[in-house]
C-alpha cells in the first residue's frame, strides 16, 4: 500500500487501488490550491478536512492586497501550522516588478510570513534579466520559488519554443519548481486549447525541456485534465489550480478511488 499519512479505520480492511502515493511533507505529487478568497472559518474546515493532501495554497492574483490586515496575517500563520505552503499569486509580484517595487515586495511578504513566491509573466512582459534577479533575489531570501510559463490571453501568446527553454533556465537560476500556466478556467489559455487539452507536440516539448517531472507542477483545475495526467505521470505528479472543494475528489482520483482512475488497475 503506498504511503499515507490519514489514520482512517477503513484502511485497516482495505488499501488504495493506486500504489505509489507519497506523504507529506514531500517534494513530489504536491497539489497546489487556488484560493480566491476563502474565510478564516472556511480555510480552517478545509485544513482540519483535507489539510494531508493540501502541499501549496495560492492567494490568487492580487487578492492578497484585498484583506482586512489581521485576518491577512492570520490566515498565513493558519497554513504554516498546518504544514502548508503559502503565497500570493504571480499576478500581484508582476504588479510591483511594473512599478518597481521587488525588492520591497519580497520584504513585506517576508515580513507578514509568507513562504514561497511565484515568479511569472503571464500579464506583464518581464525581461530575462529582471526575470532572472527576481528568482535569485526571492531564493537568497529562503523563498520556495515557484515560476510559471505561458501566457493567460491567447493573444499574447508567443513561440511556444521560448517558453518551454524557459523552464531551464528558472531552474537554472533558483527555481523550485515550474508551474505550466493553465489559469482557472484550464481552456484557452497557457498550454491548454479551447477544449482544455494539451495537444502532443507541446507536451514533447514540455518533456523534453527537463530530465524529471517532478521539476514540473501542472495547473489542472478540470478534473478531465487531473485524470489524464495522473494515468499519464502516476499518483505523485504535481498539480496545480485546484479548486479547494475538489481537494478530496482529487486525492480520491490520485490513490484509485474513483472509477476513472480504479478502471487503470483493473
Amino acid at each position: 500500500m503506498g504511503e499515507h499519512s490519514t489514520n482512517n479505520v477503513w484502511m485497516e480492511i482495505l488499501r488504495f487501488p493506486l500504489d505509489g502515493r507519497s506523504r507529506k511533507p514531500r517534494h513530489k505529487g504536491l497539489t497546489m490550491l487556488l484560493d480566491k478568497g476563502m474565510g478564516l472559518e472556511e480555510t480552517r474546515d478545509l485544513f482540519h478536512t483535507a489539510g494531508d493532501y493540501i502541499d501549496f495554497l495560492k492567494l490568487g492574483f492580487g487578492t492578497s492586497a484585498l484583506y482586512p490586515q489581521k485576518a491577512l496575517e492570520e490566515k498565513i500563520n493558519l497554513a504554516k501550522n498546518f504544514n502548508i505552503v503559502i503565497y500570493p499569486g504571480g499576478t500581484f509580484l508582476e504588479i510591483a516588478v511594473m512599478q518597481d517595487k521587488v525588492k520591497e515586495f519580497l520584504m513585506m511578504a517576508k515580513a507578514l510570513g509568507y513562504t514561497a513566491i511565484e515568479v511569472s509573466d503571464g500579464t506583464v512582459n518581464i525581461s530575462p534579466k529582471v526575470r532572472a534577479r527576481t528568482i535569485s533575489m526571492a531564493a537568497d531570501k529562503g523563498f520556495k520559488v515557484l515560476t510559471e510559463i505561458g501566457k493567460k490571453n491567447p493573444l499574447d501568446r508567443g513561440p511556444f519554443v521560448e517558453s518551454v527553454e524557459q523552464i531551464a533556465l528558472d531552474l537554472k537560476n533558483g527555481a523550485y519548481k515550474v508551474i505550466v500556466e493553465g489559469r482557472e478556467s484550464g481552456k484557452d489559455t497557457g498550454f491548454y486549447d479551447s477544449e482544455g487539452h494539451f495537444t502532443e507536440e507541446h507536451l514533447d516539448l514540455i518533456l523534453s525541456a527537463v530530465d524529471n517531472t517532478d521539476l514540473l507542477i501542472w495547473e489542472a483545475p478540470l478534473k478531465e485534465q487531473q485524470q489524464e495526467l495522473i494515468l499519464r505521470f502516476g499518483p505523485d505528479v504535481n498539480l496545480g489550480n485546484i479548486p479547494p472543494r475538489e481537494v478530496l475528489a482529487l486525492e480520491a482520483l490520485r490513490v484509485g478511488l474513483r472509477g476513472d482512475t480504479l478502471r487503470s488497475v483493473i
